[in-house]
């Protein structure tokens, strides 16, 4: 057996081959389909990982959308409070004002008249001294001689009869 001859080739390349085979499904098959069974479930790990984070970050988003319409709501919530408020206080204090206004005008009514009493009996005190005084000229000036008073006498006697 020439080494050389194309038989001989085909033969010792088959032998190579085979006995390459045999010794990487010995020693290197195990090893490298390990590698890459371990490599196919790193990343189907990874893969299962970026799952779950993705719908860990959908639901914080949903949890984050549902936290900022609570805060809205929240929001309004004290802005239509604080609102009714500010209208409550504006129409408590417009009525307080009133009555305190209302209150003032009584007041000033009740003085008025009380001013407007003290007044007039002021006035009839004066007018009435004012009469007497004239009354008492008078009298002095009718009576001062005694004609006139026996005059008066009389006519105040005629003035009972006739009553």
């Amino acid at each position: 057996m020439n080494f050389t001859s194309p038989e001989s080739l085909v033969f010792w390349t088959t032998l190579i081959f085979i006995v390459f085979f045999i010794l990487l499904a010995k020693f290197a098959w195990k090893p490298i389909l390990g590698a890459v069974k371990s490599r196919e479930e790193s990343i189907n790990n990874a893969l299962a990982s970026a799952e779950a984070a993705r719908r860990e970050m959908q639901n914080l988003t949903a949890d984050n959308e549902r936290i900022l319409q609570e805060a809205r709501m929240e929001r309004d919530s004290l802005l239509k409070e604080a609102r009714e408020m500010k209208e409550k206080m504006i129409a408590d204090s417009r009525q307080e004002a009133q009555a305190e206004g209302q209150r003032m005008i009584e007041q000033a009514k009740t003085a008025i008249e009380a001013e407007k009493n003290a007044a007039m009996a002021e006035m009839k005190s004066q007018v009435s001294a004012l009469s007497l005084e004239i009354a008492e000229k008078l009298l002095k000036q009718e009576l001062s001689s005694k004609e006139s008073q026996t005059a008066l006498v009389e006519n105040m006697l005629n003035d009972v009869k006739l009553n």
